[in-house]
């Protein structure tokens, strides 16, 4: 089966962060992944004054047999680290890639998502396309001189993510071919492209050889899994037929009270 990365920023938001590693592991999961290194959410906000120290991580990771498979080098709306859509702030995003490749490795974690940014109004689509194709295509150069790997994610504009530009996984996978990178891959998150696009299975299919991870939450309503539109068990089934061997992420807001119950509930639901 494949490996189940869970998101420590939407479980357990009562507890610090220490606290939420510690309660993953003692539930069976050996991979985590979490948002932005500079905050911490509390369940309603990213809180900059909970920043997450990178010896703390490591050495909780190490005491508690877990490994930190990816996370969030910069913030959706360009609000931290830019908008690589818009060439002004691409010295911004180089520089804050750079800071968070460098930020990955202090933790012994290779691998960080990378977003387009927001729509810039004053520029056309094929001006911001432009942009954000050369802005990648330098990342992964520096990217590869790591040896870290970049996961661009197309997000939802419809409920989540308004005015954000990559909201398709076709022209993400176009992007993702044509900088030709092997240190560039595409995030599949199953619970956005179901709302923008639908068709989950042939979409993974068509896209696999590019895919570096998968997100995932039920459908509506970002709850659990098993609670909406989507047969998870059957999307998970197919990855693995098609010999993905990477994490699949789950970044969820539980609406069970119990965050521990809930991710046994989904460890049950996927066949675990």
């Amino acid at each position: 089966m494949v490996k189940i990365a869970v998101c420590l920023e939407t479980v357990f938001t009562d507890l610090p962060v220490a606290e939420r590693i510690a309660a993953i592991a003692q539930l069976g999961f050996r991979d985590l992944e979490f948002w932005h290194p500079e905050g911490t959410f509390d369940g309603k906000t990213v809180r900059f004054d909970l920043a997450k120290d990178p010896a703390e991580l490591k050495d909780c990771c190490r005491k508690h047999g877990v490994a930190i498979n990816d996370f969030a080098m910069h913030a959706w709306d360009g609000s931290i680290g830019g908008s690589p859509v818009k060439a002004a702030d691409r010295a911004k995003y180089l520089e804050q890639i750079a800071r968070m490749i460098a930020f990955g490795k202090s933790i012994g974690c290779t691998r960080g998502i990378t977003l387009s940014g927001v729509v810039d109004p004053a520029l056309s689509r094929t001006q911001m396309r432009e942009n954000l194709e050369r802005a990648l295509g330098e990342a992964a150069e520096m990217a590869g001189k790591a040896d870290f790997t970049l996961l661009l994610e197309p997000l939802n504009t419809l409920v989540d993510h308004p005015g954000y530009y990559l909201d398709s996984s076709t022209e993400a996978a176009e992007i993702v071919r044509g900088i030709g990178n092997p240190y560039l891959k595409m995030l599949y998150d199953v619970y956005h492209n179901q709302i923008m696009e639908g068709n989950v299975l042939a979409t993974i299919e068509r896209n696999i050889d590019i895919i570096g991870h998968f997100h995932s939450a039920g459908v509506p309503g970002r709850g659990e899994l098993f609670d909406g539109e989507l047969n998870y068990p059957a999307i998970v089934k197919r990855i693995e037929a098609l010999g993905y061997r990477g994490c699949f992420g789950l970044e969820y807001f539980p609406r069970m009270a119990d965050s521990r119950a809930s991710l046994a509930a989904i460890r049950r639901y996927l066949g675990e």
